[in-house]
């Protein structure tokens, strides 16, 4: 099963290319140079995984069930929940907290999901292809990959001002 899509815009997004084999969702977010492969691993309910390589990128861990997932991207300290519910179409829930996060909205129909992380001026669209990868494992990728353009995104903000 095969996840094909794209987060954020054309000049500024990451493409989002996975393949699920009902355990594992394995791929890459962005482009050959520029991006980070994703490794997500779920057992028993369980999810545990990786964005990026050993020195640069963030752990996912936390529970993926049929109806909500409840995931840790990044660490303790500099890291960030995701709390998603699925209800018929609807995955909807909130990254990055209550107060200095982001809505999540997304619908899958047609063997697609779509809509919408984060805000009108700062929020990225989301489309992507399932291809039989269920919308709740597709949901938690695409914020692992808003995640990653985003970290991208602050990283090049802090270069540029350190370099003013």
């Amino acid at each position: 099963m095969e996840l094909n899509g794209r987060i954020g815009g054309v000049s500024l997004g990451y493409d989002l290319r996975a393949t699920w084999d009902g355990q594992r969702l394995t791929g890459r977010i962005g482009g050959r140079f520029e991006g980070k492969d994703i490794h997500l691993s779920v057992h028993g309910g369980r999810v545990t995984g990786r964005v990026g390589g050993t020195f640069e990128g963030f752990d996912a861990t936390g529970d993926l069930g049929d109806q909500r997932v409840d995931v840790r991207l990044g660490g303790r300290i500099q890291g960030d929940d995701l709390h998603l519910t699925l209800s018929g179409a609807r995955v909807e829930g909130r990254f990055s907290g209550r107060i200095d996060g982001k809505d999540v909205s997304l619908t899958s129909d047609g063997g697609r999901l779509h809509g919408r992380i984060g805000g009108v001026v700062d929020g990225k669209d989301v489309s992507l292809e399932l291809d039989g990868v269920p919308a709740l494992v597709a949901a938690l990728a695409a914020t692992c990959a808003f995640k990653a353009l985003e970290d991208q995104q602050d990283a090049a903000s802090a270069s540029t001002a350190s370099s003013s």
